[in-house]
């Protein structure tokens, strides 16, 4: 029980890496915040948990939206009273509409950015601020993706937003470690599921060229990426902060 009564907040909980962590998290002991949507899979998430006797918060929202962000970290505060762990994970990725740069849509750059950089913006800020108000440091484990170390990925939106993320966690580690407060991004690597998997134009085709392509053989699991996310929020990472920890089979290095 690594986490016992800590209080975690994941955003994008209701499914995939998100609902992994928060299953994880709470089997270590912490009380979690599940937040995100849809709304169904949030609450479906923290009923599951409580069902098996846990201590957990539904809380359905928008990350691009700053007064339902605001309202996500007084509600665990309000239910818990503290916040000891941050877990800014939601994001979106919309493949087929996610083209070339020269072709690609403002409409798609602005919603990809809006989730997966604007929302982690939002969501650090407003969590830091509970972690200064409180005192006593925090934790944040920011979710990037493999996708953030090189230039290869076909969607620029989801992969510029992604970098971002690696440069938002350095610059969090370095200017609040005075206030005890440690931050380090994951960078999943291909998973059997992609955001908004269902809109992948070619799904199968996909898997079949990644899984020629990643050493280990296969494509990833949220479970597999819960573990690392959850290590990083215990105290036995105390030292670990302003770095990236890639999880993915070997991709990258293959």
């Amino acid at each position: 029980m690594k986490l016992q009564d800590k209080v975690a907040l994941i955003t994008g909980g209701g499914s995939g890496i998100g609902a992994a962590t928060a299953r994880r998290m709470a089997a270590e002991g912490a009380r979690v915040a599940v937040a995100g949507i849809p709304e169904d899979g949030v609450r479906a998430v923290a009923a599951e948990l409580e069902s098996a006797g846990r201590s957990a918060l539904a809380i359905p929202s928008d990350v691009s939206d700053a007064k339902q962000v605001e309202a996500s970290v007084a509600r665990t505060v309000e239910r818990f009273g503290r916040l000891d762990i941050l877990v800014p994970n939601a994001g979106i990725q919309l493949h087929g509409r996610d083209v070339n740069l020269h072709e690609l849509p403002e409409e798609v750059w602005d919603r990809t950015h809006n989730v997966n950089y604007r929302g982690v913006y939002l969501t650090a800020k407003y969590g830091l601020a509970q972690f200064l108000k409180q005192g006593g440091g925090g934790v944040i484990v920011i979710v990037a993706s493999v996708t953030a170390l090189s230039g290869s990925s076909a969607n620029p939106a989801y992969m510029s937003g992604k970098h971002g993320l690696i440069g938002l966690s350095r610059y969090i580690a370095v200017h609040y470690a005075k206030y005890g407060v440690r931050c380090n991004a994951v960078c999943p690597g291909a998973l059997e599921r992609t955001p908004n998997h269902d809109n992948h134009p070619d799904p199968e085709g996909r898997k079949a060229r990644l899984e020629g392509a990643i050493p280990m053989g296969r494509l990833g699991t949220p479970e597999d990426i819960a573990p690392f996310i959850t290590f990083l929020a215990t105290s036995e990472a105390g030292y670990a902060t302003g770095a990236y920890f890639v999880v993915d089979g070997g991709l990258t290095v293959s």
